[in-house]
């Protein structure tokens, strides 16, 4: 009798491993205040985002922004074609947009599924002028962050809010917001649509 049970409880541990493994790999975190568009397909408050519903947290893709990482076009959905639809404009006013003030304090939220050691969050707006009706670059983005804290490996609490105070702009925006992480070779993307009136 203690050999079967001895050999069940190996059977269940072998058959979870790989499920208690894969969990790491795919649950990361997102933004809530300002909601960003991850969160927004995952609540299902937005329609038409494909994958990103099931896996909000999980936009990651190549670090060194700006410099490196994803490429022009491609910002928001971190190059990852499963997470192509939060780099659609959708018309330039199809994304709920959080209604802002430049010049004043601001907080960005960040609630995670899986805690990484950290290099940095770093914050980013974009630019007045920019085309609203296109995918998000480099070159519509101011790439001095407007808020930058550095973890220096340790991991973030959970969550985690960040604050700083928000650029003057006009209009509707981008806030991209950049987790990088200390031991990979990634970083987590998130956009956030803004109108600053």
């Amino acid at each position: 009798m203690p050999r079967k049970t001895s050999l069940a409880v190996a059977a269940a541990v072998t058959a979870a491993l790989p499920l208690a493994l894969a969990v790491p790999a795919w649950s990361h975190g997102f933004t809530t205040s300002p909601p960003s568009r991850s969160y927004l397909c995952g609540t299902h408050q937005v329609r038409n985002c494909g994958q990103v519903q099931w896996d909000p947290d999980g936009v990651e893709g190549p670090k060194g922004f700006p410099q490196r990482g994803p490429r022009d076009g491609e910002i928001c959905a971190g190059a990852d074609g499963r997470w192509a639809p939060l780099d659609d404009q959708r018309g330039g006013t199809g994304w709920p947009a959080t209604s802002v003030t430049g010049g004043q304090s601001f907080n960005i939220v960040w609630q995670f599924t899986a805690r990484h050691s950290t290099t940095s969050f770093r914050y980013f707006v974009t630019k007045d002028g920019w085309d609203i009706t296109q995918p998000l670059t480099r070159a519509a983005l101011d790439l001095t962050p407007f808020i930058q804290v550095n973890y220096g490996g340790r991991q973030p609490s959970n969550p985690t809010t960040h604050s700083g105070t928000l650029p003057q702009r006009h209009g509707r925006h981008i806030l991209l917001a950049v987790w990088d992480i200390a031991d990979t070779g990634n970083a987590f993307y998130q956009c956030s649509d803004l109108d600053f009136g």
